[in-house]
């Protein structure tokens, strides 16, 4: 019998810094799990934002919606590093 694996609840009202207000046209931020409060921008469970971006190459999109991700803060931030690696590999190859 399998056990059913309910998450945790997410933590909430952390304040987010870095995101740009003028982000470089090659680059996208996508909020999800945020709310505006007291004129600041706070996380509001789960998956908070998605930051993308364009390239001349996969591995060059990739790397530049890294940066863009890295500048992103708040409190138990947590991004992955491996999204597109498939799509690297198959552009090295």
């Amino acid at each position: 019998m399998q056990r059913k694996v309910i998450p945790g609840d997410y933590r909430k009202g952390d304040e987010i810094s870095g995101i740009p207000t003028q982000a470089q046209k090659s680059q996208k931020v996508f909020l999800a799990g945020v709310e505006q409060k007291d004129g600041k921008l706070v996380t509001n469970g789960g998956r908070v934002l998605c930051a993308t971006a364009l390239g001349h190459s996969v591995f060059d999109a990739q790397q530049q919606a890294l940066k863009l991700a890295e500048q992103i803060q708040w409190q138990g931030r947590f991004y992955r590093r491996d999204i597109g690696y498939r799509a690297v590999a198959r552009e090295k190859a």
